[in-house]
């Protein structure tokens, strides 16, 4: 038997009747060389085939896997902060029980001296079982304080205590009504809801605030003659004390000595800056207030937004009236509006568990997903609480708050929406689709949205218009409403200033009257 020669990338041989054999060129089909050679080639492939997708299957459940730990933790970690908050309320309960103080929200000032200060609790009513806040509303340690501190972390104990204040949800200023935490209600087998008093949210200061953080516009000279003028004026006028930007101080401390006193902060420290300010104050537009929310990786202090920008959908106060605001956001009880925030998560298609997750990014207006640079339409699967909502084919998507719901979204052809309705907007870019409407989920769900393994290019996400980061093939965005949501102080109210700004901002709805000269319907 000879052995097969390859002539021109085809084999050929030839066998005599007698046994022997002689090399002649013939032409041989693939089948005949499968099975000369006995390699099932075609076999082969699809085995090939089977194995790689059985590995794509493997891999996809893996990161599921990895991403639903990634909600479980999330989940977790707000379980875990509303589990503290009820010890903590228990704790003051059982303390109410053991002494007999009847004094109302009275915040000791002198500790012993061997002790660290620690966070002030807040003593019960007078003559009530309860908090200080009573029923109409909580104090700013159980929404706005950060995680307690462990007894082995320093304590500075040179650094000024944060001034204490409640939220109280009242229909006005002058009567209370109680907070109602059952929305609704089951009674005699009929379900309803109940009355929901929670119009507008007060913050009243049960001690005076004494640290104001300042933030400014870059590059613009009426906003530092005012930030001058303001740091001046909180000084001499309220004995405050002032922290402001490390290019801000090195500005006003080459303008004047007199600024020697104001503070600022290094890079390690900024993640504590919640614990040392009580209030902040921005000069700017809408985006000196979404710079001020990225500051804070957490609790936020309460924000006074002065407008000195373009559109001012969440600057409520004008400049010209700065000392006038001031004075009354200092003295109290002032509306607020509780302007939610999103926590995104990027999972890359590598990650086998939640801790390969890159550092979570809170966004207050939205978070974009496009195409970038690339002629191709993005290709995004989309799923709600690991339900599968939609694929989509477009420019992209934006998940927006409803605070956001005026910016990137609006433009999109989405909804506006009151800002303190909790929600999540789901809003596509320029599909190519007649039937893709903009959707809004409550604000309990988690979106999932993952570049598939088919897609032709990658897609691009931005946070707040920054941070931009490339989504390869696999990899996935997480995106669940943060628990530490941005209190900005309101100048009327939260309805009232959120559609003076619609009016003035966007000209809603502005239109020529009819004119009443006319035929009329027959009555």
């Amino acid at each position: 038997m000879t052995t097969p020669e390859l002539e021109n990338g085809r084999v050929s041989s030839s066998y005599h009747e007698n046994g022997t054999s002689e090399m002649v060129p013939l032409a041989y089909s693939e089948k005949a060389i499968q099975e000369m050679l006995q390699l099932p080639l075609e076999g082969l492939d699809n085995n090939l085939v089977e194995f790689s997708e059985a590995m794509r299957t493997v891999a996809k459940a893996l990161r599921r896997a990895a991403e639903g730990k990634t909600s479980a933790q999330a989940e977790a970690a707000e379980w875990k902060r509303m589990f503290e908050l009820e010890k903590a309320k228990t704790l003051q309960l059982e303390r109410k029980a053991a002494s007999s103080v009847n004094s109302g929200c009275d915040l000791p000032d002198k500790r012993p001296a061997d002790l660290p200060d620690q966070p002030e609790k807040c003593l019960p009513e007078n003559g009530k079982n309860g908090h200080c806040c009573g029923a109409n509303g909580i104090c700013n340690h159980e929404v706005l304080d950060g995680e307690p501190t462990s007894d082995s972390e320093s304590v500075d104990k040179k650094m000024v205590k944060k001034a204490s204040f409640k939220l109280s949800w009242n229909r006005n200023r002058s009567k209370g009504n109680r907070y109602k935490h059952d929305v609704v209600s089951f009674e005699s087998g009929n379900i309803k809801t109940t009355e929901r008093s929670s119009k507008q949210i007060y913050l009243k200061w049960d001690s005076n605030p004494q640290t104001v953080l300042i933030l400014t516009k870059p590059k613009s000279d009426s906003v530092k003659l005012l930030c001058s003028e303001l740091v001046r004026w909180l000084k001499e006028q309220k004995n405050l004390n002032i922290y402001v930007e490390p290019r801000v101080q090195s500005d006003l401390t080459k303008e004047s000595s007199f600024f020697n006193f104001v503070q600022t902060w290094k890079d390690d420290e900024i993640l504590h800056l919640h614990k040392k300010v009580d209030l902040v104050v921005t000069l700017g537009g809408d985006g000196t207030v979404i710079w001020a929310a990225s500051l804070f990786k957490g609790p936020v202090p309460p924000v006074v937004p002065l407008s000195m920008g373009s559109l001012g959908f969440m600057t409520a106060f004008h400049r010209e009236q700065y000392k006038e605001s001031l004075d009354s956001v200092l003295r109290g009880p002032v509306c607020i509006t509780l302007r939610h925030r999103l926590m995104c998560h990027v999972i890359r298609e590598e990650a086998k568990h939640e801790f390969d997750a890159e550092e979570p990014i809170l966004v207050l207006n939205e978070v974009t997903i496009d195409r970038g640079i690339s002629p191709f339409l993005t290709n995004l699967e989309c799923y709600c609480d690991n339900n599968f909502m939609t694929c989509v084919q477009g420019d992209g998507l934006i998940l927006s708050t409803t605070s956001g719901s005026t910016a990137y979204s609006l433009a999109a052809g989405g909804s506006m929406v009151h800002p303190q309705v909790p929600g999540i907007l789901f809003t596509p870019i320029c599909p190519h689709s007649l039937s893709f409407r903009p959707l809004i989920l409550p604000e309990h769900v988690t979106v999932r949205v993952q570049v598939p393994y088919n897609s032709r290019s990658p897609a691009y996400a931005s946070f707040d218009g920054k941070d931009r980061k490339e989504l390869g093939p696999g990899d996935t965005l997480i995106c669940s409403m943060a628990p530490w949501p941005v209190p900005t102080a309101c100048q009327v109210d939260s309805t009232s200033d959120f559609l003076r700004s619609i009016h003035e901002g966007l000209h809603w709805n502005l239109r020529k009257i009819q004119n009443s000269d006319g035929p009329t319907s027959n009555t």
